[in-house]
């Protein structure tokens, strides 16, 4: 054989074997790509945001130190 024809044998193996990976490469991402979509839809009906957390929060502890107000208020009766 020829050094040539080795040369494009082993070239056209290797290239052969690049191809197959870049294409398991493109395959992964877009796999990828459509779980953070999926991940970026479900996220908000499952989790609260730590703004909405923290003004519940404020909103609820004014309720209730009104409610030990009228408490007191009642005990001093």
């Amino acid at each position: 054989m020829e050094n040539q024809h080795l040369i494009n044998m082993f070239l056209g193996i290797g290239m052969t074997v690049v191809g197959w990976f870049a294409r398991e490469l493109w395959a992964a991402v877009k796999e990828l790509k459509s779980d953070l979509a999926k991940l970026r839809e479900d996220l908000p009906k499952e989790y609260v945001a730590r703004d909405d957390y923290r003004e519940d929060i404020r909103d609820i502890k004014a309720m209730l130190a009104k409610i030990f107000e009228k408490l007191e208020n009642k005990a001093d009766k």
